[in-house]
Parts: structure tokens; C-alpha cells; sequence
């Protein structure tokens, strides 16, 4: 694939977008992964004096904060950190004082992170008249591995088309920082989660099958369990018709 002129696509297809929708630049979340860094990159691409950072901890590593600030000073992108975790905490105990905190899984809990931090960016947005950028990727999109409303509930998703091992090369083109693009990929939604772990399985080997069909016959089975069951996540929520 010719990554300069996958850069440069992706780049117009910003631009084009806000332009549309009559906004002045682009805001978006910076968790010092691959996904983020990439288009953090185009982003300032499309709109050099008008593309915004905000890196929101959330009971989070360390190191997601640090590689973010690596990249967003590397690239003279402006950014904030806003450190969610009080609020987390916050929402969590008032739900919870009815009884449910104990029956709660996990997943219902971490999945309040990535909806607060949307809730974040689009008051940026607002705030600096521009759109939501998401980082969501092709692999991601396809397995519904994401969450509804948090990290997919975004205005335009320019690497939406890239699987994940393009999203690499298209980074290493880009000259993201190698340690950015070899740290194991991470949704940051508790100490430790790996994105390959949660889902039991390589994004080369989700990449390998949704590109060419083929595949280990126990990785297939759970792939496309995966893909029924998150299609809800890819359409419009249905509207009866009366």
C-alpha cells in the first residue's frame, strides 16, 4: 500500500468533513496508543492552528498520560489532561446506592470510563466549535470492540478503513515514536487489559481472516460470535415505523 497516499486521503477527508459541518478544527482523545497517535497526527495534518488533545486518566497507567504528552509535544499538537477517575468514582458510588454495585460485572462498570471521556471531547468540541475525531480502526469497527456511546459514539472515524497491521505501517510513516507503536494495544480500562487478552486472540490473526477468509477454525467461530453479537453497535438504533 502507497501510505503517503493514504495520508494524504485520509488528510483531505478530514479537512472535508468539518468543513461540511461548518466547524473550525478537530478534537480528540489522546491515550498514547497507536490508534490515537495516528490520527492525532492527521488531524494537525487537516488543521495545523486548529486541532486539540485531551488526554483523560481514568484510574489509568501512568504511562498512557506519558506516551500521550510524548506525542502531542513531539508534534506540537495543544492538549489538556483532565483526570476522570474522581468522577468515575463519583458516578459509580451513585449508582451503586441502590444496591446494584455489588451485582454489577466488571465490564458495566469500565464501560462508564470511555463514556465519560466522550462526554468530555464533545464538550471541547463545543467549546472550540469543531467535531469529534475517533480513532476506531477496521479491525475494531468489524468486532464491535468498542464501546457504545464511549469511544464509537464519535462524528467521523478517519483510519475506519485501515486494519489494525495498516494502522502500523501507516505510523511508521508517519514517524510516530516506535515505543508508541509497539506498546501492547489497550482500551486503558483497567490495570493491565491488553485488547489481544480480552479478546483471546491477535489483531494478525482477526486482520488475517477478515481479509482473505481464512483462518484457524476455533479463531473464526469466535470472531464471528463476536461480529452477530456487537452488529447492534454498527447500526442506527431502530425506529418503528407507524
Amino acid at each position: 500500500m502507497d501510505y503517503s497516499k493514504i495520508s494524504e486521503s485520509i488528510v483531505k477527508w478530514i479537512n472535508k468533513k468539518v468543513t461540511e459541518a461548518k466547524c473550525s478544527g478537530t478534537v480528540l482523545g489522546l491515550s498514547g496508543g497507536i490508534d490515537s497517535s495516528v490520527v492525532a497526527v492527521l488531524c494537525k495534518k487537516a488543521f495545523p492552528d486548529n486541532t486539540f488533545g485531551v488526554i483523560m486518566p481514568c484510574e489509568s497507567e501512568s504511562m498512557d498520560s506519558e506516551y500521550a504528552k510524548r506525542l502531542a509535544e513531539e508534534f506540537e499538537i495543544p492538549y489538556t489532561t483532565v483526570d476522570l477517575t474522581d468522577t468515575y468514582q463519583t458516578l459509580l458510588g451513585a449508582v451503586s446506592q441502590n444496591g446494584t454495585g455489588e451485582s454489577a460485572d466488571i465490564l458495566t462498570k469500565v464501560n462508564i470510563k470511555p463514556r465519560l471521556r466522550m462526554t468530555t471531547l464533545y464538550y471541547y468540541a463545543g467549546l472550540y466549535n469543531s467535531l469529534v475525531i475517533g480513532t476506531g480502526n477496521k479491525t475494531e469497527i468489524e468486532l464491535g470492540y468498542y464501546t457504545k456511546y464511549g469511544d464509537g459514539g464519535v462524528d467521523i472515524e478517519p483510519i475506519g478503513d485501515l486494519y489494525k497491521v495498516e494502522v502500523k505501517e501507516l505510523a511508521r510513516y508517519l514517524k510516530i515514536p516506535e515505543a508508541i507503536i509497539e506498546r501492547p494495544p489497550t482500551a486503558g480500562l483497567w490495570e493491565g487489559q491488553t485488547d489481544e487478552d480480552e479478546m483471546g486472540f491477535s489483531y494478525e490473526q482477526v486482520d488475517k481472516y477478515l481479509k482473505t477468509g481464512r483462518g484457524k477454525a476455533e479463531v473464526i467461530d469466535i470472531i464471528e460470535h463476536i461480529r452477530r453479537k456487537s452488529d447492534h453497535k454498527r447500526k442506527m438504533p431502530p425506529v418503528l415505523k407507524l
